[in-house]
């Protein structure tokens, strides 16, 4: 339904019409969301936001531009305010065909002379038009406007002028006879008198409109018994704006930390679901091409690993930022990640996160990296899982064709599984540590006759466990989930996390100690499907110094 027509509904209704005034298209919603019957779109609130007086100053384009944001943000109707028409009543027909356009259900338009003055600044020149001039607007207004339920509201300042009662009562009247559809009579006492006053002694039959700034004690029901029939807060969504930010912001200044106001600020997910952001991947899962959608790294950097294997090495610094021929191995794997055209990128940080300092990346950390593992480290960051998320092990270095291909799986989860590990075994070849071994339903024969095919593999059972007669692969730390897979994973795990914390949970002593591969096999036997890039080696690890050799040399290489 029209706006137009809601709001000529929501006049025929028991009760008072409530707006309240929002000066763009995100407190426009907040105004929707609690559940106002429409939206004011403030002149004095939309002139605050660009930091000038409300005089005029802003050019109706500049106005309407605002306007067309916040109709488009909501699905109540929107009232505009029109100050004095811009100009005489040529420039108040254009107006209202532009705003009826940009979907408004009516404006209101004031007898201050132009250009207006806020009628509550003291101490500045406020004239009023003559009557004759101004009913001429209204009538212009009328006759521009094509949609029959469109609402003009003529405003008087006669009480703000101190030009008296009677003199508020006469406007009213000529205009009402001119053809406004509401008349708004305003007021800058404390009190509601002045405008109680007006509206016991009105005599005509058209709503009446009260704005109760500065006689604020005065309440919606008070005054719709007194006869007005809308009641517009037209200014309190900014004020309190500029009141919380101004806290916010001296605070951050005082104390240097972002934390200092996580208590006075909506959490950046409040702020995704007023926005749209759901929608918006919504979008994207339906309509572009998977490897066109939005990837958030998250490399998993908090643990020390084998420890025993790499000291000193990491005796100062986590593994992920040793060299290697000049660049740390988190260097490195930022910069294949961006050859993949990944930019928006997390790290997990925990053991000597202080060493972890890269720029234009976001950071979270996992303080108890000692007594936990990947899972733990990878959900540190899940507030930051937008649009599909890849996850990588943070000593891991891999071929960039590698991450182009998973990135065009169609599955919501998928990880990239190493077939050269069974070759491995055949051979005697053993790694000191205990990889994440992998069952498949499909097994490359040998070496010689790999390829890598444009089909997906599945996989039937993860582990360090696994016995290794079973496994034909070994996950190498890099998965990849979609977003539908984000949040099925992320409603699971906190439904482990309810009924598993501190608890055994698969191969670890508890849920916090779980390791990926544990679960992974959780969500195999939930039945949900794993899917498997295969490959035949291109990546590295370090876990040992050997592997650190190694790696060095392959790099020279």
């Amino acid at each position: 339904m029209r706006g137009t027509s809601q709001f000529r509904l929501l006049l025929r209704r028991p009760g008072p019409v409530v707006l309240a005034g929002a000066h763009h298209g995100l407190s426009a919603r907040l105004v929707e969301e609690a559940q106002f019957d429409a939206v004011w779109a403030s002149g004095f609130e939309i002139s605050a936001a660009h930091a000038v007086p409300d005089a005029n100053i802003l050019t109706m384009a500049e106005n309407l531009a605002v306007v067309k944001n916040i109709t488009e943000a909501v699905t109540i109707p929107v009232i505009a305010d029109g100050d004095n028409g811009y100009g005489n009543a040529v420039n108040v027909m254009r107006m209202v065909q532009e705003y009826e356009k940009a979907g408004v259900a009516g404006i209101s338009i004031e007898d201050q002379v132009f250009p207006k003055r806020c009628s509550f600044y003291a101490g500045v020149k406020r004239e009023l038009e003559r009557i004759e001039e101004f009913c001429g607007k209204i009538r212009a207004a009328k006759r521009a406007q094509t949609d029959p339920d469109f609402v003009i509201i003529a405003r008087t300042e006669a009480l703000i002028a101190g030009w008296g009662l009677d003199e508020a009562l006469r406007r009213a009247r000529a205009y009402a006879q001119a053809g406004a559809d509401l008349i708004l009579v305003h007021s800058k006492s404390s009190r509601p008198d002045e405008v109680m006053a007006f509206a016991r002694a009105w005599d005509g039959d058209r709503p009446l409109v009260a704005v109760p700034t500065t006689y604020h004690t005065a309440s919606v029901e008070e005054l719709y018994a007194a006869g007005f029939e809308v009641v517009i807060f037209a200014n309190q969504g900014i004020r309190a704006a500029i009141k919380s930010m101004r806290e916010v912001f001296g605070r951050l200044r005082s104390e240097h930390r972002g934390s200092a106001v996580e208590d006075r600020i909506a959490p950046l997910g409040e702020v995704y679901r007023l926005i749209g952001v759901e929608q918006l991947r919504a979008s994207e899962a339906e309509y572009l091409p998977a490897e066109d959608r939005p990837v958030t790294a998250v490399i998993v950097a908090a643990g020390k690993g084998f420890e025993q294997e790499l000291m000193p090495l990491i005796a100062d610094r986590p593994k992920a930022m040793l060299d290697v021929r000049g660049k740390t191995i988190l260097e490195r794997q930022i910069e294949a990640l961006g050859a993949c055209g990944i930019r928006r990128i997390v790290i997990v940080r925990g053991y000597r996160k202080e060493k972890i300092t890269l720029p234009g990346i976001r950071y979270y950390d996992n303080d108890r990296y000692e007594e936990t593992n990947v899972l733990t480290s990878f959900f540190c960051a899940e507030e930051a899982f937008e649009g599909r998320v890849l996850l990588l092990y943070g000593d891991i270095l891999f071929d960039t064709a590698i991450v182009e291909k998973l990135l065009r799986s169609p599955a919501d989860i998928t990880i990239v599984v190493d077939h050269a590990w069974s070759e491995n075994r055949l051979q005697g070849i053993e790694h000191p540590s205990r990889p994440e071994r992998v069952k498949t339903l499909r097994r490359p024969v040998s070496v010689s006759r790999f390829l890598p095919s444009d089909t997906w593999n599945t996989v039937v059972k993860i582990g360090r466990a696994l016995d290794p007669s079973e496994a034909n692969a070994e996950f190498i730390g890099m998965a990849l989930f979609s977003e539908r897979g984000v949040e099925r994973v992320k409603a699971i795990y906190h439904e482990l996390q309810r009924r598993y914390s501190g608890r055994p949970f698969h191969e670890a002593a508890t849920l916090e100690q779980a390791s990926l591969s544990d679960f992974l096999q959780e969500l195999i036997d939930r039945d949900m499907e794993i899917a498997a890039l295969d490959i035949y080696k291109g990546w590295m690890e370090v876990d040992t110094f050997e592997d650190y050799r190694k790696m060095w040399a392959e790099i020279e290489s």
